[in-house]
Order: C-alpha cells, then sequence, then structure tokens
C-alpha cells in the first residue's frame, strides 16, 4: 500500500464480507469464481482445470492474481505455508502436492475466512491442512519450521513488508523458499485512490 498507515480494519472487514458472500470477489458480480474458478479464469492465472475442480467447494473466492503453485516446485513431505490463505484455493491445492506425508498451514487474519477455510477443510476430509487466525506480520508459526511460503496477491496489502518478509525468513528451514504471486505498485497511488477502501483492499 502507499501510504504506511493502519489499513488493517478495511481489510478485514472487505474480505470478511466476502467469505460471507455479502461482497463479490475479485471476479465480479455473476462471475463463476465463487463457486470455483471458471476455465477460462484457471487459465487465466495459470491453474489447470483440474486443478480448478479439484478444491472443495466454496473454496476459491476469486481473489488470487495468479498462481504460486507454479513457481514453488512443491514436494511431497514438505511442509507449506500460505500467506493470505482465504477459503483455502491454494492451500488445498498444495496439499495435493505435498501428499499426506506433507502439511500445510494457512494464515488469514480475517476470523470469518479462517471459519470458512477450516469448514472446506473438514468438509474433504482434509487433515493435513490446518488454518490458523493471525497476520502475516506476526506469523502463528514456530521458527524454522516451514519448506516453503507460497502466497497469492496478499502481500500488496501490508503497509508493513518488510516486517512480512522478515517473518517469512525468521519461519523458513534452511534451504526454504518462496514463491509469491503479486501485483507492483510502479506509480505514486492518487489521493482519491489512497482514500479508498474498495481501492485499498482489492
Amino acid at each position: 500500500m502507499g501510504k504506511d498507515k493502519d489499513t488493517g480494519h478495511l481489510i478485514r472487514s472487505r474480505y470478511g464480507a466476502v467469505a460471507q458472500g455479502r461482497e463479490e470477489g475479485c471476479c465480479g458480480e455473476g462471475s463463476a469464481c465463487g463457486g470455483g474458478l471458471a476455465a477460462i479464469e484457471a487459465s487465466r492465472l495459470g491453474y489447470s482445470r483440474e486443478d480448478a475442480a479439484s478444491v472443495p467447494h466454496g473454496a476459491d473466492l476469486g481473489l488470487g492474481c495468479g498462481n504460486p503453485l507454479a513457481l514453488a516446485a512443491l514436494r511431497p513431505g514438505e511442509v507449506v505455508l500460505d500467506l493470505g490463505s482465504g477459503a483455502g484455493f491454494d492451500a488445498f491445492l498444495a496439499a495435493e502436492r505435498v501428499g499426506e506425508t506433507g502439511f500445510v498451514i494457512g494464515v488469514d487474519m480475517t476470523p470469518e475466512m479462517v471459519e470458512k477455510a477450516r469448514s472446506n477443510a473438514e468438509k474433504a476430509g482434509k487433515d493435513h491442512v490446518s488454518f490458523r487466525l493471525g497476520e502475516i506480520e506476526h506469523l502463528p508459526v514456530a521458527d524454522a519450521s516451514v519448506n516453503v511460503i507460497i502466497s497469492n496477491c496478499v502481500l500488496n496489502l501490508s503497509s508493513r513488508k518488510g516486517q512480512v518478509l522478515k517473518e517469512a525468513f525468521r519461519v523458513l528451514r534452511s534451504g526454504g523458499r518462496l514463491a509469491i504471486s503479486d501485483v507492483v505498485q510502479v506509480k505514486a497511488f492518487t489521493s482519491a485512490m489512497e482514500e479508498h477502501p474498495d481501492a485499498l483492499c482489492a
């Protein structure tokens, strides 16, 4: 975000509303994203149709901007941390790649998202995925406990990106890796964008 100010309450409120179905995700009204990425959206973001169809119903809210798993090169048995895991879309895909001998931790600061993700995991019988309530600037994860960190269009929402990366390196094991899909600011935000909740949270 442009200004170093606390916008966490705006972000938490917006994504809480998305999790509860009171607001649309990034794909907009009338899209297929709320019930699973449409084939065209899956392809545009780098997911296969099989990926989109394999996650529990309700895990995909159309909030990503790419496919961090395409960069992560996940291997069976690895421990994966998903920063800003939302309803669990990428976490569930990661769980398939690391298998039953691996483990996936999703962290999100929105209670409604964590509740939705946990419900999705329970319905799908995914017991090697755990969703935790927490901020990516202060991860509820032990030191040197993670092989790979993934994140899909979440780091841009933090006004303290340096702290996020500091935490990421704290929890990564030696030789661990980051796979981040995100947007990059290339010019200054206008004052109207700085003050507009939808612009800050989108």
